[in-house]
């Protein structure tokens, strides 16, 4: 017990951080199942759901894909040298700067994006399920006015 044994480790957040991260663990692996059943790996439906959040044509610059997604160029490259193998994204170079290039959703990409991310979010409704829904919305709206708080 750390009341008895590093009483100095109970901060503020000791409780919040460790439920979050429960949290975490729980919708995690609903998205790693989630995911697995598509033939995806979890970068592969990050790159997927940003390109789709992005809004039409549903591309991003490489490097804004990378920063978006917290991976490295070499990263995100290995993720959609993946993606373009299996037709679900392509390259195509940026005409206003040659240095540069786009990833997008193919119309196969596209569809399979959709079905992921609502399968996700079934899969996520499913976890919390047992939980009342104005909770659900009062948890959501403290969680969104901490995350106010916190740098970046």
């Amino acid at each position: 017990m750390w009341r008895t044994e590093l009483p100095e480790a109970l901060v503020a957040s000791s409780e919040l951080g460790k439920r979050v991260m429960v949290l975490s663990g729980l919708l995690g692996e609903a998205t790693r199942a989630t995911v697995t059943r598509f033939d995806l790996t979890g970068a592969d439906f990050d790159v997927l759901a940003a390109l789709r959040r992005s809004g039409k044509p549903y591309r991003l610059k490489a490097n804004e894909l990378s920063r978006s997604l917290l991976l490295s160029t070499g990263g995100t490259s290995n993720v959609v040298n993946r993606l373009v193998s299996r037709g679900l994204v392509e390259r195509e170079p940026d005409q206003t700067d040659g240095r540069s290039t786009y990833v997008r959703l193919t119309p196969s990409g596209t569809s399979l994006a959709e079905e992921v991310v609502i399968a996700n979010s079934k899969a996520h409704d499913e976890v919390l399920s047992a939980v009342p829904a104005e909770l659900l919305d009062r948890a959501t709206a403290a969680l969104r006015e901490l995350s106010e708080h916190l740098p970046g």
